[in-house]
């Protein structure tokens, strides 16, 4: 951060501390890892911060048990909750966009190449035939991006202020990226499947075998796994 709170620290310190009043000293002092931000925070939102080696042990210590503590969706790569995450974003971001451009989800339906159109549209007052050669690569149909510029011109969507579009660009540009991540991590999954176990792969598909070899935590120990626990986690995990 190089010694500097952004805007978004800023709002969520704000909104989550108590406020500092002046000519009072405050109750509380915010931990922070570097000593530069914590000064910064302090001259410009007058909350006391302190950077010691109490505070480092305290964050060495959430880093190395935030999994256990964690209780929200787990970090796997093959379970349900990354999946419904995305999706969930997915929904979030055209609900957002669409206050500024409702019309750009009847023209465009999927939902990774409506992240990429709204990050190259932006502001839609500021759409003209200049960008239909952009708009032609996303889409992959010329007059549906010619639809979506005349959509454009007659939107009843209200406008956007600059910081509020700017937030709404960042976050379909991160909806694109995780997208062309999940697509890496699946493309790398159905290769190395098919060079571990392809006859598995074959039978049961890529994703449920990589389920059930991560269960049983090698190919070689799910091998020799009887048939009765190989039922046993198809049913309770409904892997199969």
């Amino acid at each position: 951060m190089c010694g500097c709170m952004t805007d978004e620290l800023r709002n969520f310190l704000e909104l989550n501390l108590p406020k500092v009043k002046e000519g009072k000293k405050p109750k509380f002092s915010l931990g922070v890892a570097e000593h530069k931000i914590g000064s910064h925070i302090f001259q410009v939102t007058k909350i006391p911060c302190q950077s010691n080696e109490f505070v480092h042990e305290l964050l060495r210590g959430v880093q190395l048990h935030f999994d256990r503590v964690y209780q929200g969706p787990k970090a796997c790569g093959l379970g349900k909750s990354p999946r419904l995450g995305l999706g969930s974003s997915y929904s979030m971001g055209q609900e957002w966009y669409s206050w500024h451009f409702p019309e750009l989800g009847k023209s465009v339906t999927d939902n990774y190449r409506y992240a990429k159109v709204a990050k190259s549209i932006e502001d839609k007052s500021r759409l003209s035939e200049d960008r239909l050669p952009d708009l032609t690569d996303i889409v992959g149909d010329e007059d549906k991006a010619k639809e979506i510029i005349e959509a454009a011109k007659a939107s009843m969507g209200q406008d956007f202020s600059l910081a509020d579009l700017d937030i709404v660009q960042q976050f379909a540009e991160r909806l694109a990226g995780l997208s062309d991540y999940r697509k890496g991590i699946c493309d790398f999954l159905v290769t190395k499947m098919n060079d571990i176990a392809p006859i598995l792969a074959s039978l049961i598909g890529v994703v449920v075998g990589a389920r059930l070899i991560s269960h049983a935590g090698s190919l070689t120990n799910l091998a020799k796994c009887p048939s009765s626990t190989l039922q046993i986690p198809g049913s309770d995990n409904s892997q199969l």
